[in-house]
């Protein structure tokens, strides 16, 4: 059951995205595309709900509880950035703007290392999810995947801090012009 709200945040979270980018730049209504910019965030709040709710009314933990402690986290750490993507891609798309050049270089691997904080921001995020619901529901038997989730994050920091090494070790190189051929 988790699972399936899982999904369908995610999937309400980026119909939200596109609905509010849509009505923002195709039918040229600012504040209504603001307003439905403003419903991925509950979405995420909605999500946390369901999964305290699950957890208070006697289910067991499971990687699903976990999962969506996770994708809160992401959410918070990177929703922001995630949203001003899709409007940059909406305004090159239906403004006519110009898009950004690809970044390369130090400037990519100083964005790595960006990212290294915003993927330690979830993991605090979602850590500190689990171990609320894991001192809210107060049932250590029932509750015990959650923990199990922790090393998990910790993973995903390890692996998001070792590509941002490999980039300040081998930067990413600008891709060469291709010769002109007349």
């Amino acid at each position: 059951m988790i699972l399936l709200a899982i999904i369908a945040c995610e999937v309400g979270f980026w119909v939200a995205i596109i609905a509010g980018l849509l009505v923002r730049y195709v039918a040229r209504k600012p504040r209504l595309g603001a307003a439905l910019l403003i419903a991925a965030p509950v979405i995420d709040v909605v999500l946390l709900i369901l999964v305290a709710t699950d957890l208070i009314g006697g289910a067991t933990a499971s990687w699903h509880h976990g999962l969506a402690a996770l994708y809160i986290g992401i959410s918070v750490a990177y929703g922001h950035r995630m949203i001003a993507w899709a409007d940059r891609a909406f305004a090159v798309r239906f403004r006519g703007a110009s898009p950004r050049p690809r970044v390369t270089g130090w400037a990519y691997t100083r964005k790595c290392w960006i990212d290294v904080l915003r993927t330690l921001l979830a993991a605090v995020i979602a850590a500190g999810i689990i171990l609320g619901l894991t001192l809210v529901v107060d049932a250590p038997a029932r509750t015990e995947e959650l923990q199990g989730f922790l090393p998990v994050l910790g993973l995903i920091v390890a692996i998001d801090l070792l590509w941002a090494v490999s980039y300040t070790l081998w930067p990413k190189k600008a891709p060469t012009p291709t010769p002109v051929r007349g």
